[in-house]
């Protein structure tokens, strides 16, 4: 049904992921040219199945290699399925999924390099803006990489692999046709207008109205609240709520549809709606999502020839996810917010987390496991399991993660980590709390260079977030995306103070997504000559842009305001800092910022510093940021 997914690889280990509509066995093939290096069963151990539907099974292989596998050299695997009593002959991935074998090739492949020498990045990826999907840019760059050097050491997602929370009236069509066709299981819920997830389709006004579904709350705790009205609204705070994924088989079936081709085989042409605005509205989202699902199976052939690795930001599970402490308050007391929370986090576990690391999440999936393997009444997930588990996922603390690499990847979890306010409940919290903080720098402490993972950037456009701050001052963080690392005092002192210290590495490599719009700036420390090199580079989105009039306007004040020189930098959090852009090719004299679907492209050289940062379009072109002469 999806995949295979190509995730962690090492010498010792190679993880795939894949969605099936049997309990299938399986077979593994590794080869090294025309050397075998394996052709075996893959062993019970190295299999763990979660079924998720009559029909569907959640699928990852934990390969371990008899001989340790070679780096910087082309590697091949075949993955062979049979039904579940496996005395058939296997069929391979050439008769199964042809799409996912290169061009001139009889299978997938991949590359173990041996340092971490070029890096694809990107997030923001939703299925039904007009743009191009940055995983083509992905296909097309791994089949031009001729040589060891341009081959990518991995791909790294980096927030808003789905749009939980914002969802087009045909996806949310297709949504229902996979979880039909897979009998994908269903559950009770509480706390709303309706008390079971089979009602999500028989209910009046099904599209573009679930908004009316989720809870309120009056937002007025203090003066500033109740001068603007105290105004009610829903807790999820995404503007485009309408079709806000609800139940756990809602959200499994996003992710198989913007994986994989193959389930768009189960979806039926309709128009489920009868409001003349509702339906033009339908049929322009019709295109979108019918050029997206066009080119899906290049995609998916780009996930099965690169390691992949991933984090969540705030979409894969609601806009402004943990925005505030009054946030959390609210969502995580009201069932209905709780359950649809949970549910996209488990999501999230089973076909994202999961793969990075799977040996951090054996206590979570042996859960996932008993609520799975449950018995079921008419395919009903057992409510009070499934609210213990949430209640797993809401405490677990180690979504964050780390690879041995050169340089060390280090992938942050800014979400479940958060330094509440203390100034207020309503101002947005830190992105990392002190204790995670301290973490971060032992973990980097002591090495010559680390390449980090921040969903939202570091170091920003700073008049965005002047904007974000004036908003926060008057009660209204939710009027704008006010999530930024210089947003909350603690925790941009502790950030700064960790590259100030002397034990930081040499070169901090900072990659980033979240904001739909690519930037590359080099960062120094003021008064420290031999202070660490940071590079901020930011690649968003792989299928999202910022309305262009708006960002041109945005970049040329912000240049005006806060250029390197200007005094008002010292009326910043940042003012021990110096912050230089880098100028795009192809743009206008002086501006900052690109704004094109793609996908990010850092070459690092042997002591971890880029040599070349590109932004790659989604539909061909691009961009190189290039340091300002007088840097």
């Amino acid at each position: 049904m999806a995949g295979p997914i190509l995730r962690h690889t090492a010498p010792d280990s190679l993880i795939l992921w894949l969605a099936t509509s049997d309990r299938a066995s399986f077979s593994i093939r590794l080869f090294d040219g025309g050397h075998c290096l394996l052709d075996r069963p893959v062993a019970d151990h190295e299999i763990t199945r979660l079924r998720i539907g009559a029909r569907a099974w959640v699928n990852l292989l934990a390969i371990e290699p008899d001989s340790a596998l070679p780096r910087d050299t082309r590697l091949e695997y075949d993955l062979g399925l049979a039904g579940s009593t496996g005395q058939e002959d296997p069929q391979w991935i050439r008769d199964w999924a042809s799409h996912l074998c290169p061009d001139g090739h009889q299978r997938p492949g991949f590359t173990l390099k041996s340092k971490l020498d070029r890096i694809l990045h990107g997030s923001c990826r939703r299925p039904h803006h007009p743009a191009s999907d940055g995983l083509v840019r992905v296909d097309e760059e791994l089949r031009n990489a001729a040589h060891l050097e341009d081959v990518p050491s991995l791909l790294l997602m980096t927030g808003d692999q789905i749009y939980a929370d914002d969802v087009a009236g045909p996806m949310l069509h297709a949504i229902h046709c996979v979880i039909h066709q897979l009998g994908l299981y269903q559950e009770s819920l509480e706390g709303a207008s309706l008390s079971h997830s089979r009602e999500l389709t028989s209910m009046t006004n099904a599209y573009y109205h679930r908004d009316a579904l989720l809870p309120e709350s009056e937002f007025n705790e203090d003066l500033t609240e109740r001068f603007f009205g105290g105004v009610r609204k829903p807790v999820f705070t995404t503007a485009n709520a309408g079709n806000h994924l609800i139940s756990f088989a809602e959200v499994m079936a996003m992710y198989l549809l913007v994986w994989s081709p193959e389930p768009w085989t189960m979806v039926t042409a309709a128009e489920p709606v009868n409001d003349s605005k509702e339906l033009a509205r339908y049929r322009q989202e019709q295109q979108a999502i019918d050029a997206f699902r066009e080119s899906l199976y290049r995609a998916a052939r780009a996930l099965a020839n690169v390691p992949v690795y991933m984090i969540f930001d705030d979409h894969d599970v609601t806009d402004d996810w943990n925005l505030s402490a009054l946030w959390e308050t609210t969502a995580y007391e009201h069932p209905f917010s709780r359950r649809i929370i949970g549910n996209a986090l488990l999501g999230y576990l089973l076909c994202q987390g999961w793969g990075n690391q799977p040996e951090n999440f054996g206590d979570l999936i042996d859960q996932c496991r008993h609520l799975l393997d449950a018995e079921k009444d008419q395919n009903e997930l057992d409510k009070e399991i499934q609210d213990e588990l949430i209640d797993q996922l809401f405490h677990f603390h180690c979504w964050h993660y780390s690879l041995p690499t050169s340089p060390r990847l280090v992938v942050l979890d800014t979400r479940t980590h958060r330094w509440r306010s203390e100034i207020r409940r309503s101002h947005p919290s830190g992105l990392m709390d002190w204790e995670s903080l301290t973490d971060f720098q032992q973990e980097v402490m002591g090495e010559d260079a680390v390449v980090v993972v921040s969903p939202a950037p570091m170091f920003g456009v700073k008049l965005i977030e002047m904007i974000q701050r004036v908003f926060t001052f008057f009660g209204k963080p939710l009027l704008v995306d006010a999530e930024n690392w210089m947003a909350h005092r603690g925790a941009a002192n502790v950030l700064l103070n960790i590259f100030g210290h002397p034990r930081t590495p040499r070169h901090f490599v900072i990659l980033s997504g979240d904001v739909h719009y690519s930037f590359a700036y080099d960062v120094r420390l003021r008064h420290k000559k031999n202070g660490p090199h940071i590079w901020q580079i930011t690649s968003s989105g792989m299928k999202n842009e910022f309305p262009n009039s708006l960002l041109e306007w945005m970049d040329r004040l912000n240049r005006w305001l806060f250029a390197p020189w200007s005094p008002l930098n010292w009326f910043t959090k940042r003012r021990r800092m110096w912050i230089s852009p880098r100028l795009p090719e192809g743009r206008e004299a002086g501006e900052r910022l690109w704004n094109h679907s793609g996908i990010g492209d850092v070459r690092l050289n042997d002591e971890g510093a880029p040599t070349a940062i590109r932004q790659l379009n989604a539909g061909g072109g691009g961009t190189i940021f290039q340091q300002r002469k007088e840097d």
